[in-house]
């Protein structure tokens, strides 16, 4: 490991990756790489999850295309030098800010969508001009080996590297001295991250998860929310850092909430052979999420099978804020149904719970949209929608709190995973003499009158 570290580092010390045409080509290969082995990638993440080529493409890959090509359009535009007005007292003089690359990067990614929170952070990483060392997580082995193998045989080690391995190869990793480390996965391990970073003073970006709540109001569209809903929750079987994690109703709509949301998912018909649901990821996870559904309270579903790692999709009733279903971020296809009388009750309830990574709010009532939005904290969201912010480049993402520290997509990717030095150029041609000895209460005059103090 420190071999690789130590090449990247006196790689990107010759200043190649600075080019802008090295960076492109760099994710003009990865973007070739990807396409040219579809069919790996599906084979490699089918064994792991039994996920689709359907669901691979639209919720993995196409994400992905879609940042490499917002990439190498931008790119000449976000690493410009951009000009900055110079205030009076620098007269005469220029001031530019002048993005430069980090330099050589760590880059951990999640288990939950092996690919695209794996590579996504790569790829404004490579645009800024870095190196990178990305660790896939081992828990689903075989993607963690398909992208080892297409990235070490396509890029240059001293630019791109995948290492392999479980703990004890990441806490061998933390121990490096990095440029700049970014970590996608559970605040229990982020925690980790942060104080290995600590050590050597690396900048660090954490993306965690956290209960991310969906209220649903009196005036909402009940038929388009539920379905957005269940879409969204059950995708990849919960086990999405930005799903809804469980659902606020104003009591009065929790009976119908109920009706729609079991017809909702009995029409998806959500099954491993109808390529639309996957399995959890290993068992400690499986018994972690079986725990969780206590039968008394199942309003739908609950069935599961150990041998499969299925778990159907579940309904829970009569939830409060107690029960098991609510003391940790679920991350599986379990939907806990908390009603509420009073909206603001609400809110305060979400509010004594560590910030959520998302927050959705189904309504058309606009004071109470704008109440929800300003009144709790969360790294982003969406209004009559969920998870769907994610794709929408403009969107820095992110969390806040114990969800996240930093973000990144498109502009905010590049930032991320930039330097931006700041320079004052001043010419020799004029020297005020103000600021010079001796110190005299004239000149103290003047600089007080040119600093309009």
């Amino acid at each position: 490991m420190k071999q690789h570290i130590t090449q990247q580092k006196e790689f990107f010390l010759s200043q190649t990756t600075k080019a802008l045409d090295f960076r492109i080509k760099q994710l003009t290969i990865l973007q070739e790489v990807l396409q040219n082995n579809e069919n790996l990638l599906y084979e490699a993440i089918y064994k792991d999850f039994k996920k689709s080529e359907f669901d691979t493409f639209t919720s993995e890959l196409a994400l992905l295309y879609n940042d490499i090509k917002e990439a190498k359009h931008n790119l000449k535009k976000w690493a410009r030098k951009k000009r900055v007005s110079t205030n009076f007292l620098n007269f005469p003089a220029r001031s530019y800010i002048l993005p430069e690359p980090l330099g050589t990067c760590l880059i951990i990614g999640a288990w939950n969508y092996p690919y695209q929170l794996s590579l996504a952070p790569v790829v404004p990483a490579l645009a800024a001009g870095n190196t990178v060392i990305l660790k896939p997580s081992e828990l689903p082995k075989n993607t963690s080996a398909v992208m080892a193998k297409l990235i070490n045989e396509n890029f240059d080690p001293a630019v791109f590297k995948v290492v392999e391995g479980g703990v004890p190869e990441t806490t061998e990793l933390l121990k490096q001295d990095f440029d700049k480390i970014f970590f996608t996965g559970s605040t229990k391990v982020g925690k980790i991250v942060y104080k290995a970073a600590a050590e050597n003073l690396t900048p660090v970006t954490l993306e965690m998860g956290g209960k991310s709540p969906a209220f649903i109001t009196e005036d909402c569209n009940l038929s388009i929310s539920v379905k957005r809903l269940v879409w969204a929750k059950f995708l990849n079987a919960g086990q999405t850092c930005i799903a809804p994690d469980y659902i606020l109703v104003a009591k009065s709509m929790e009976a119908n909430l109920l009706k729609t949301l079991k017809e909702e998912i009995e029409k998806e018909h959500f099954d491993f052979k109808n390529d639309n649901y996957v399995q959890i990821i290993n068992d400690a996870n499986f018994d972690r999420l079986h725990k969780m559904i206590q039968p008394e309270k199942v309003f739908y579903g609950g069935n599961v099978n150990k041998k499969d790692r299925y778990i159907q999709p579940t309904v829970l009733q009569n939830v409060s804020f107690s029960d098991p279903a609510m003391e940790e971020e679920i991350f599986g296809p379990i939907l806990p149904v908390i009603p509420y009388t009073d909206l603001d009750k609400a809110i305060s309830d979400v509010k004594k719970l560590p910030k959520p990574l998302s927050c959705y709010v189904f309504t058309s009532n606009k004071k109470v949209k704008q109440k929800i939005l300003h009144n709790i904290s969360f790294g982003g969201g969406a209004v009559n929608d969920a998870v769907m912010h994610i794709s929408n480049p403009n969107l820095p993402f992110g969390g806040v709190g114990q969800s996240g520290i930093g973000n990144y997509h498109g502009k905010a990717g590049f930032d991320c995973f930039t330097h931006y030095k700041s320079i004052l150029d001043k010419p020799t041609w004029l020297e005020l003499p103000l600021k010079y000895y001796p110190h005299t209460p004239k000149r103290l005059k003047w600089i007080k009158r040119f600093l309009r103090f």
